[in-house]
């Protein structure tokens, strides 16, 4: 029998603790596989990715493209041929490069990171998904009943 209080309180440990904190600093915080692959703030389905720590995944915004220059550093996510999501932290990008972004800038129920307008136009085009979807009509429809 181990010792309780020195389990690590994740899935998956990780090969090194410096991957846990970078992990978490990144964002990598989504629940994988077979958990749904949706924001449990929004409840909006994303694109997931596993990241290359160990156990750890990353929302990304679905079908969303943008140049790489036009986002900070940090926010900039490729993926790899392998089939995990990397981020360029502040690596330069190449001209016409184009990248993913995390859905914790652009989710409408987060406080805002950044102030990149990109973001906050797809925070709105968010929160109105999220309306429709979730929410019902409001008044000032005919009583069918």
């Amino acid at each position: 029998m181990g010792d309780p209080e020195s389990t690590w309180p994740f899935p998956d440990p990780p090969d090194r603790p410096a991957d846990h904190f970078q992990a978490l600093f990144e964002g990598a915080v989504a629940p994988g596989p077979p958990a749904p692959p949706e924001c449990p703030f929004c409840d909006l389905r994303q694109d997931r990715y596993a990241t290359s720590y160990a156990g750890y995944w990353i929302l990304l915004e679905p079908r969303v493209l943008v140049p790489a220059h036009t986002l900070p550093p940090r926010r900039r996510w490729v993926i790899t041929s392998t089939g995990t999501a990397m981020n360029l932290w502040d690596a330069e990008p190449l001209p016409g490069a184009r990248c993913r972004i995390p859905h914790r800038i652009a989710c409408p129920h987060l406080v805002p990171e950044d102030h990149w307008p990109g973001a906050t136009v797809l925070r709105r085009r968010n929160r109105e998904r999220a309306q429709r979807l979730f929410d019902l009509p409001g008044e000032g429809l005919p009583d069918t009943g």
